[in-house]
Order: C-alpha cells, then structure tokens, then sequence
C-alpha cells in the first residue's frame, strides 16, 4: 500500500446500510473507507437518517447519516449495485461509482434498459472479481468496469487447536438444501464423533472460531460473485467442498477445494466424509489452502487496484447536487430478493 498522502478536500462517499449482524458486503465498503482514508483521502461510509452505528464497525470508520446529503462538485458517489433502478438517478449529475460486489444482484430492482441504469451522468462500475468484471463488461458495454478484488483476513481467519473433526456451513443461501444435507449427514453412519456445525447469525469472532477448528467448509454459495466465506474458509486451514456459486470458480483453484456439481447432494455428503477420513493426510493441502488465498487477496493488491480505480473516477465529470440514500429504493426488490440474497 502507498504512504499516506496530504488529505484531500474532496470527499468519497460509500452508500452502505446498518445491518445488526456482520455483513460481507457492508465490511467492504469499511475495508474500502480505511484504505482510502490511509492514502490521504476523505472517505466516508454514509448510512440513511435513522440507522444506528453497527456495533461490529471499526472505530476508525467514520460515518454519515441522512436520507439526503449533498454532493459536491468535486465529491465521488459511490453506490451499491442494489437497489439500483433504472431512471432513478440518486444523485443527478454527480460523479458516481455502482460498486457492484455481485452481479447477479445488478438487475435486482427490475428489468435494465439498454441505456442502463439511465442516469444524467452515466456512472463507472467496479467489479471483485475478474469473472464478475467480465460479466459486466459483456452486459453493460456503455459503462467502463473496473476490477477491486477483496481482501482476505489472515489474522481473524486462521487455523485453531481442535480435538475432534469438524464440518461447518453457512444454510442462508440455500436454507431447503441446507435442510436436506444436515440430514444426509447425520443420519449417515460415518458422522459418529463428528461436530456438524450450521452457522446462523453468528458474529464474525465466533464464524472465525468455528472455521479455526473446522476439518471441512460445506460451501453452499448461490449466485455469488465471489463468495468470502468460502476464501475465510481456505485462510482457516478448512477443506472445501461444495458449490463455486459461479462467480466464485476462482477460488476452487485452490489446492484443497473440491468443486460438486448442482443439485448431487448424495455426491456432496461422500465428499464430505471422505475428506474427513483422509484428515490426517491432507494435513499439508490445509496449510496450502491458507497460503494461496493469502498470497491473491491481499490488502496491498486492494489498496492498489482501489486507488486506480478512484484516480479514473475523477477523470470523469461531476457537478454539485443532492443525493438521495438507495434505501429509498430498498422496497422495490420485493421480499423474493431479501428472502434469498
């Protein structure tokens, strides 16, 4: 990461929400305020009028709140991929970015028009993945995509002591199948003296616990456009075994990622369990795990990629409005969207 330069006057602001339990995609948005905040710049996470200040943020991230708050000429927008509509600029002729961190989410709020999202000043995109930012880029051709990939957290998501095997996962995603898998593998007779852990609401320290000791991750990602749990997963020591959720192929490269295919939970349950017989021998493939997610999603590859992206932003221009919160739109994604994201 570069040194800190002087503070700008311009400001950055990261449309987010206040979600009582950790989320994924508004720790991001934090990650993204601190690295610029580290280079000298003013950002800042906003959050809607009435929120509260989650509990699980980082003291150093400095908030705003409002429904409305204005936008100055020399300020960059930057807006989640949800709920973006189409028409409905949140801040007319201002310079803005849709940090879209799953493009599966893109069109949540309704069908695009080909001008999309048809706003005064068309915004920039930014992707976390290559396979996100290619999607993109093939879909939206009008926009230009940039790629700021995540950041993987060694120091919170590294292996523990455990004196017995452990597989974990997370249902939210797919809660039937979840169901359907918790059975086959409890009633299967290879799980005696197996935790089976299901992971729910739980905050971050006591996921990152759970992985530590953890043998195995169930991934259950849908429709993803990376899938972090999966990469806190392999920084934990975890083998991985389940499904890549699409976007996030690239990190069933890693060593001890077994890739199932859709809809085989028969396959996924002997996977499972014949990993958890073969612990001992892939002691070395843990480690590995760790050591590859570590070397590609590194906080000094972010810091540099956000940058880049943020200098670009600014060769585009921009002018002084007000800017409406997205939450204004949150409704229009209907509880289909909520039910399953």
């Amino acid at each position: 990461m570069p040194p800190p330069t002087a503070a700008s006057t311009r400001r950055i602001l990261y449309a987010g929400f206040a979600t009582r339990q950790h989320s994924g995609g508004v720790h991001v948005l934090t990650q993204h305020v601190q690295l610029l905040r580290a280079a000298g710049e003013q950002a800042w996470l906003w959050l809607p009028d009435g929120a509260e200040r989650p509990g699980w943020f980082d003291a150093d991230v400095p908030v705003l709140f409002g429904d409305r708050v204005p936008v100055g000429a020399d300020d960059l927008l930057v807006v989640p991929e949800t709920p973006t509509v189409q028409g409905l600029d949140p801040a007319p002729g201002a310079r803005t970015v849709i940090f879209d961190q799953n493009h599966f989410y893109t069109f949540a709020a309704g069908v695009p028009g080909d001008d999309f999202p048809g706003w005064v000043r068309p915004p920039a995109m930014w992707a976390v993945t290559a396979e996100s930012r290619d999607v993109l880029a093939a879909a939206l051709p009008h926009l230009p995509v940039a790629l700021v990939p995540n950041i993987v957290d060694g120091d919170t998501f590294t292996p523990l002591p455990a004196d017995r095997l452990r597989v974990c996962w997370f249902p939210r995603k797919r809660p039937r199948e979840a169901s359907l898998l918790r059975l086959l593998l409890r009633n299967d007779p290879r799980s005696a003296g197996v935790d089976l852990v299901e992971m729910v609401d739980l905050p971050r320290a006591d996921v990152a616990r759970t992985l530590g000791t953890a043998t195995v991750f169930l991934a259950l990602g849908h429709s993803e456009s990376f899938g972090l749990p999966v990469a806190e997963a392999l920084a934990a020591g975890c083998l991985v075994a389940g499904y890549d959720g699409g976007g996030g192929h690239e990190l069933f490269d890693a060593p001890g990622a077994w890739r199932i295919p859709e809809q085989r939970p028969l396959l996924l349950r002997d996977t499972v369990f014949d990993l958890l017989a073969r612990s001992g021998e892939l002691a070395g493939v843990r480690a590995a795990n760790r050591e590859w997610v570590l070397e590609r999603y590194t906080r000094e590859r972010t810091a540099g990629a956000l940058l880049a992206a943020v200098a670009e932003a600014f060769t585009r221009p921009g002018e002084a409005t007000e800017a409406t919160h997205p939450a204004a739109w949150l409704d229009t994604l209907g509880p289909q969207f909520t039910a399953w994201a």
